[in-house]
């Protein structure tokens, strides 16, 4: 089967990350099915529907008959639905259990029943919680500590997921990304690089409280490449296998993309609240998907605090503070 003729399903695709993927899987010539609760609406994703290698399907990864048409004829999945980040997940628990956790486990066994052939779980660095030496740099296999709900969740599906019989059709891969920022079609403000950028550029005092702790930072429409660069590569190279999304070298604390911003935000209003004490404070390396792969980001922080930036001063986005624009 050649690549035109492959079919992706992409639970989430109306989202931050997914509305992103959407449109590169239609570049690169995929056939892509969303399949999307529409919780925050469809706009992002509405000038896709006339597009002649879209479908939609407003349904819910929990249902079982929702998943089953929604992966009829697919070749690849790309499993993003999820209540995504800690506040949100800290604010409805049971929604994100249900989700996060049944919803997932019932896409990918349907997915094996089906013979899906792969199986891309979007999971999140926040699993590796605080980093035991703060001079070091977590990898692959170092000890996952996760501090909140939502890393909770995605520790407990990797588990599921790895832990599967290695004769299944459907292979899953687990993508852990960094830290997201950058712009979208449903763009969010509760992202530091993203929040941060719009405070500076409306002018308002940023307060940042704990501005020594660490995290990686990647572009959305980078780990939306990585999704890609899975669904290319052979099952040898990904198959059961855990990979950090983004570049050693963007991992940034606080301060440092504080310092990012105000180099194209010069009178910027910065105030700072002492905090000694963060459940998350990790570095991570990303040497594994480089060398595997050979995947490689195409943007950086101070790349995407330009176009942020630039959007918010011409005014694309009108009302940036509208709840829309936040998970919770």
């Amino acid at each position: 089967m050649t690549l035109k003729n492959k079919k992706v399903l992409v639970t989430g695709g109306a989202g931050y990350i997914g509305s992103v993927l959407v449109r590169l899987l239609l570049e690169d010539g995929y056939h892509v099915r969303i399949l999307d609760m529409l919780m925050f609406g469809g706009e992002p994703v509405i000038d896709l529907l006339d597009h002649d290698r879209i479908e939609f399907l407003k349904g819910d990864v929990r249902e079982e008959a929702d998943v089953r048409k929604a992966l009829e004829g697919i070749d690849y999945v790309a499993h993003l639905a999820a209540i995504v980040g800690d506040p949100a997940c800290a604010k409805q628990p049971d929604l994100a259990r249900s989700i996060n956790l049944d919803g997932t486990r019932m896409v990918y066994d349907l997915a094996n029943e089906m013979s899906v052939q792969k199986f891309v779980f979007a999971s999140t660095c926040s699993n590796y919680g605080k980093m035991k030496d703060p001079n070091a740099f977590v990898r692959e296999d170092s000890e996952l500590a996760p501090v909140s709900l939502y890393a909770e969740t995605k520790v407990e599906i990797e588990k599921y997921l790895l832990g599967q019989d290695k004769n299944n059709t459907c292979k899953p891969t687990c993508l852990r990304f960094s830290t997201v920022y950058g712009l979208s079609s449903r763009i969010r403000f509760d992202l530091t690089v993203n929040e941060f950028t719009r405070e500076l550029a409306l002018g308002r005092e940023l307060v940042i409280f704990g501005e020594q702790f660490w995290r990686p930072y990647c572009h959305v429409r980078d780990l939306s490449r990585s999704v890609i660069a899975v669904f290319n590569a052979t099952d040898e190279q990904v198959a059961f296998d855990v990979f950090n999304v983004g570049d050693t070298n963007e991992n940034y604390t606080k301060q440092m993309i504080v310092n990012e911003i105000s180099d194209q935000i010069p009178d910027a209003n910065i105030s700072y609240v002492k905090k000694d004490e963060d459940p998350r404070d990790y570095r991570v390396n990303f040497d594994k998907i480089r060398d595997k792969l050979d995947f490689r980001i195409t943007m950086r922080v101070p790349d995407g605090i330009r176009t942020i930036k630039q959007a918010l001063d011409n005014q694309f986005i009108t009302d940036p503070d509208n709840a829309k624009y936040r998970n919770v």
